[in-house]
């Protein structure tokens, strides 16, 4: 293993951590009803496994640039990971069990993205532009292995055996994590951090993150209760595992030519772009709830409202924070994504029953429309990526 390339050992644990995500974002709501949960506490549990994201990606961005030592970070998350799993997998899931084990997997599971992404840019250098996309692709590749496998392995075993295959997704990243060094060219240990205040507090930069914060408002009800919504109308779990691959692949094809759209249109455009076809997709997620065909469709348009994002978002976070910021500066932009969806999430569930699926993934649509008041804050062009 420590012959191959950087770009296929980075490449490799993007998708084992994805294929994390790709077993455990389909497939947890399902087995937390298995289990007994109603749609309520099922909203609250999926909140508490983001909740975390208030604050743990600050604590592990600052531990991090302080340190230099961020490899070292993933490895002790995925650890803690594998442990998690193979706790509640032999535990009574009570709501108070499950509730603390999930606030403490997702505390280390903050830890593991944020800063693997510093790691990789890191590790690519001047070529980031040329290789981000085709290693983070791999991610994506992992996530669609996972989902569709799972969901047939699901359709033959008990959703109850969930967190085994879970604990041996996390020990497989734990093990890949010690192929990657830490990167030549990252800030070493910091006595003094760089304040990020002042960064924060740009306009621009302030209307990103508040456009960000708006569009996972938006995305709560999918990544909370989509697999649930399509098994309340007759899919399969494959068919739902297919659906959610979908979406990935249409990530795949983004990252792939997303160069098409950086390159031709403002920043502005393409933010207004990702926020438009977020809005059809819950339109037509949520009004043709039993048509296979328009569920395919709305998740093919995952392309616009996650994967073109990322890449903008990625290219803002290194256009505006030095080196000596990047941990922190991946870490506000997890932080936007853990209470957009942590606070949807909670309200989804609340009102779940009263108003329906369809009228949740209705609202949605609406909601995300908000984000194209801040657009005009935002500067006109993308600077070429590097860092400074």
């Amino acid at each position: 293993m420590s012959r191959l390339p950087i770009t296929t050992k980075l490449g490799g644990f993007y998708f084992c951590y994805y294929a994390i995500v790709g077993t455990f974002m389909p497939y947890w709501n399902l087995y937390l009803e298995g289990q007994g949960f109603n749609y309520q506490e099922i909203g609250v549990l999926s909140s508490i496994a983001i909740i975390t994201r208030f604050f743990a990606p600050l604590v592990w961005g600052w531990i991090a640039d302080k340190s230099g030592k961020r490899m070292l970070l993933v490895r002790i998350a995925t650890w803690m990971e594998a442990c998690i799993w193979f706790a509640i997998f032999i535990i009574p899931n009570s709501f108070q069990s499950v509730a603390l084990l999930m606030l403490i997997f997702s505390f280390f599971q903050n830890a593991i993205l944020a800063q693997f992404e510093g790691v990789t840019l890191f590790w690519l250098g001047d070529k980031r532009i040329e290789y981000y996309g085709k290693v983070r692709k791999w991610g994506s590749v992992g996530f669609i292995v996972s989902v569709f496998g799972i969901g047939a392995l699901l359709d033959v075993i008990p959703i109850a055996m969930l967190p085994i295959i879970l604990l041996c997704v996390a020990f497989l990243a734990f093990v890949w994590s010690f192929s990657i060094h830490e990167p030549h060219h990252a800030p070493n240990s910091q006595r003094q951090l760089e304040p990020l205040l002042p960064i924060l507090k740009r306009p621009a930069v302030m209307a990103f993150f508040a456009i960000e914060l708006i569009l996972l408002f938006s995305h709560a009800p999918f990544y909370s209760f989509y697999s649930n919504f399509l098994k309340e109308v007759g899919f399969s779990t494959t068919q739902i595992g297919f659906l959610w691959s979908i979406g990935v692949i249409a990530e795949i094809v983004m990252f792939a030519y997303a160069h098409v759209f950086l390159s031709r249109f403002s920043l502005q455009q393409l933010v207004s772009l990702c926020l438009i076809m977020t809005s059809l997709r819950w339109m037509i997620t949520g009004i043709f709830s039993s048509s296979f065909i328009a569920q395919l469709g709305a998740q093919t348009i995952h392309a616009f409202s996650f994967g073109l994002f990322h890449l903008i978002a990625m290219r803002m976070i290194f256009q505006n924070f030095s080196a000596a910021q990047q941990g922190r500066g991946q870490a506000v932009y997890s932080t936007m994504w853990g209470i957009g969806v942590a606070s949807g999430s909670i309200l989804a569930g609340h009102y779940w029953k009263a108003f329906g699926g369809s009228m949740m993934f209705f609202m949605a649509s609406i909601l995300v429309l908000l984000g194209l008041l801040l657009v005009k804050k935002l500067p006109d062009q993308l600077e070429p990526l590097k860092l400074h």
